[in-house]
């Protein structure tokens, strides 16, 4: 593993610099180019390593404040490069960062608590997320990330997209877009091995049949969303672009503070009084973030920047979600699952107030400290309600990798 994926979380331009030296290591076997630019004129850069036909696509990035990816992905191009058993009949494609704009707004470089990570934090509105904008844009709206994206998947149509993403704080978990058999056995000796709780029940994957512990297969067309009012929906995203040339999509999740609580079996004793009790504290606290937003937006100089959209869309969320937790039977009934709800419920009033509270300390506005307190009293309840502990970033890193080459093996077995 390389020093800088030990080390800390790059930015962009590092990891482009270190993945530049360590193509150049082996220039007959690796290529750096050019595959796109972002709304913001950045590249978007592509490393193969090999030249077989049956290919992997490995994305990072997709998600500007899921960092672990970046660090992921130099890991396993070095592992390409290195071991020819990788390389037999299969080549390896790096997207670097499908979000480059989206990496220079959230900064992450070595966050020591919950409450570091949010003072720093960005997570675009879904339009502007390259992976999931096809859910809720028409083609010819498409943002030219997600134009990238498609477009090296038509390129090489690859039997395994791996796309690499981290949750704040939880367990690990793996999303399919079909079964891989066999893969949920070395995932869970993996996470094991490090001590990485598996997430059992992920709000992510709510409804979605399970393959093994924490590993989740998108249910087919025609199957009702767990969230009606949600208007993303992950069988319309770039995961399914792959399926056009017979691939596979595996999207996996690794936390940056892992907690025990979340791979609980054990049936919760009052789940729909759980339920209902979060879309309570779920309206309440949207409420105290976009009372202070109505407030302070006459005062805003520049009312449309990405900061503020993506506050405005996260508590666009709010009330459909609340109305989806008060009314419908749970999507499950697990301490896990249970608690997977009640974490998305703290995440999504608390990004939303994290990302406002940006805009209002760089405009100077005299809200900025009502909500800097949020920010510090949500993001400290949320890490003492479910234990939160850090994991090394080296054992983020080589669990998610390992998953990866495990996702491939599995996959390409399955060709055969």
């Amino acid at each position: 593993m390389s020093q800088l994926a030990e080390s800390r979380y790059p930015t962009v331009p590092e990891l482009v610099s270190s993945v530049r030296e360590l193509a150049a290591r082996r220039p007959e076997l690796s290529t750096l180019r050019r595959v796109g630019t972002s709304r913001g004129g950045r590249p978007l850069h592509l490393l193969s390593v090999g030249r077989a036909p049956r290919a992997v696509l490995v994305v990072a990035g997709a998600h500007a404040n899921e960092p672990t990816g970046g660090s992921t992905l130099l890991a396993l191009a070095e592992q390409a490069l290195l071991d020819p058993e990788l390389r037999q009949d299969t080549s390896w494609h790096f997207l670097l960062c499908a979000d480059p704009d989206g990496a220079s707004l959230h900064r992450t470089p070595a966050p020591r608590s919950l409450l570091d990570y949010h003072r720093h934090f960005f997570r675009p509105a879904g339009p502007e997320q390259p992976e999931w904008s096809p859910s809720v844009l028409p083609p010819d709206r498409l943002p030219p990330e997600t134009r990238a994206l498609t477009g090296v998947i038509d390129e090489l149509r690859p039997f395994l997209q791996v796309s690499l993403h981290c949750t704040d704080l939880g367990g690990s978990w793996v999303q399919l877009t079909r079964d891989i058999p066999g893969l949920a056995e070395p995932f869970a000796k993996s996470a094991a091995r490090l001590g990485i709780p598996v997430e059992t029940g992920a709000s992510d994957a709510a409804g979605w049949p399970v393959s093994g512990p924490g590993v989740h297969v998108l249910p087919g067309p025609g199957s009702a969303a767990a969230y009606p009012s949600l208007p993303e929906d992950a069988r319309h995203t770039t995961w399914h672009h792959a399926h056009r040339y017979g691939g596979t999509t595996a999207i996996v999740e690794v936390p940056m503070w892992a907690s025990d609580m979340v791979g609980d079996l054990a049936a919760h004793p009052a789940p729909r009084t759980a339920l209902r009790s979060f879309a309570s504290r779920l309206r309440h606290d949207g409420w105290l973030v976009e009372e202070v937003l109505q407030d302070a937006l006459p005062r805003l100089p520049h009312a449309h920047g990405p900061l503020l959209r993506a506050a405005r869309w996260a508590l666009g969320l709010v009330p459909g979600l609340a109305d989806d937790w008060g009314r419908l039977p749970p999507a499950g009934t697990s301490m896990a699952y249970i608690g997977s709800v009640d974490a998305f419920g703290r995440r999504l009033p608390l990004r939303a107030a994290a990302m406002l509270r940006r805009v209002l300390v760089s405009a100077g506005d005299r809200a900025a400290p009502r909500l800097d307190r949020l920010v510090t009293q949500w993001s400290e309840a949320f890490a003492e309600r479910f234990g939160a502990r850090w994991v090394p970033l080296e054992h983020q890193v080589e669990h998610q990798a390992r998953t990866a080459v495990e996702a491939a093996r599995h996959a390409r077995a399955a060709l055969d």
